[in-house]
Parts: C-alpha cells; sequence; structure tokens
C-alpha cells in the first residue's frame, strides 16, 4: 500500500504514531506531498482525495482512504492481532469515542485554524481571518488547562492505558508550538504526561 503524506505535518504524523504503535510502518510505502507548493491541488492527487488534504490511503486494489482516523481505523480493523488503540469492548470503544471527538473538535481544530488563521501560510488558497485565529488560539490554551486537570493522577489519557487518543493529543500538544502555545509551568501533569508520550519510539517517527 502507499501513503501519501507531508512528514511535517500533523494529520500524518497521527497515522505514523498509529502504524508505529501496530507495528505496521514497515507495511506502506510513504510518498511526500508538497502542501506548500500545491501538490495536493493536482489532478492526479484530487482523483486520490476530493478533499485534497493529506494523508491518503491507498491499498493495492487502488481503493483509497482519506482521514486519518478513517486510516487508523481500517488498520485497527484490518490487524487485530496487533495492540488494540481503538477499545476493545463496547464501553471501551464509546469511551474513547468521546475523547476523540473532545480532542479532535476542541483541541486540534482549533490548533489547524489558529495556524491557518495566524501565519497566512495558505493565503494563496484561503482567506485567513486574524481574528478567528486569535480566538482559536484561546480555545486551545483552554483546552490545554483542561487536559492538565483531566490527568490528575493519570498516565494516560483514558481506558488506562495507551490509546489513539495519546496520540492525538500528544500531536496536538507538539503542534501548537507553530501557534506559540507551550505547555505552561503550572501544568505538571500535562507535562508529565507529555514527556511520557515523548518517550515512546512511535513518538520519534
Amino acid at each position: 500500500m502507499k501513503i501519501f503524506e507531508t512528514s511535517t505535518a500533523p494529520n500524518p504524523r497521527r497515522v505514523r504514531m498509529f502504524m508505529a504503535e501496530k507495528g505496521l510502518l514497515d507495511q506502506a510505502e510513504f510518498i511526500q506531498v508538497d502542501i506548500e507548493k500545491g501538490e495536493n491541488l493536482t489532478p492526479e492527487y484530487v482523483v486520490r482525495n476530493p478533499m485534497k488534504k493529506v494523508p491518503v490511503m491507498e491499498l493495492d486494489d487502488g481503493s483509497c482512504i482519506a482521514e486519518t482516523m478513517a486510516i487508523c481505523r481500517y488498520f485497527e480493523e484490518a490487524y487485530p492481532n496487533a495492540p488494540s488503540l481503538l477499545g476493545d469492548t463496547p464501553l471501551e470503544k464509546a469511551y474513547l469515542e468521546q475523547w476523540l471527538r473532545w480532542i479532535e473538535l476542541f483541541f486540534f481544530l482549533p490548533t489547524g485554524m489558529g495556524f491557518q488563521h495566524s501565519t497566512g501560510y495558505f493565503k494563496d488558497r484561503m482567506n485567513p481571518v486574524k481574528e478567528w485565529g486569535a480566538e482559536c488560539v484561546q480555545q486551545v490554551e483552554k483546552f490545554m488547562a483542561f487536559l492538565n486537570d483531566q490527568l490528575e493522577g493519570k498516565e494516560y489519557i483514558c481506558l488506562d492505558r495507551f490509546t489513539a487518543a495519546d496520540i492525538n493529543a500528544f500531536v496536538t500538544v507538539a503542534f501548537a508550538r507553530v501557534i506559540k502555545v507551550r505547555i505552561k509551568p503550572e501544568q505538571t501533569n500535562l507535562q508529565a504526561w507529555y514527556e511520557r508520550i515523548s518517550a515512546r519510539p512511535s513518538a520519534q517517527v
């Protein structure tokens, strides 16, 4: 299979970490797409993903799957003997989905919007609104405080073990540096958790 990605972008990193935790990195060829130059806007790429985003997974039969968590779900279902990262029981899956939604909507998305609307990185293909970017940055800071509180007495975000929730939150914390948001000195729970995740081999891919 092939995975079309941009190695510096957060969504592809989420997929790589997921694959690394399941021992699947050697199952795919990773092809770099220069989104700054607009390689994701070419007709060849749009055939694979009409939303024009990275990453996209292309299977051997030509089937293409876009969206980070859809790709991760494929690997979770296709390789059930590997460590479970999306829950085992109905309750675990539902609880984890709750956290994945929270992280996606209230943390990852504002971080991305803060970057796009504050930096002008994609000003050639969108209309940046600086005020919205500033609001998104504030949302990111609020969620970091929320996450710090939720991690009190915990090693991982949920299910008492490492899951996709930790991957998604970790990548978001790391990416938040592009909008100048860092873990605050008083957020000791969040800092300790971040250091634990940083020490995992998958955090290096």
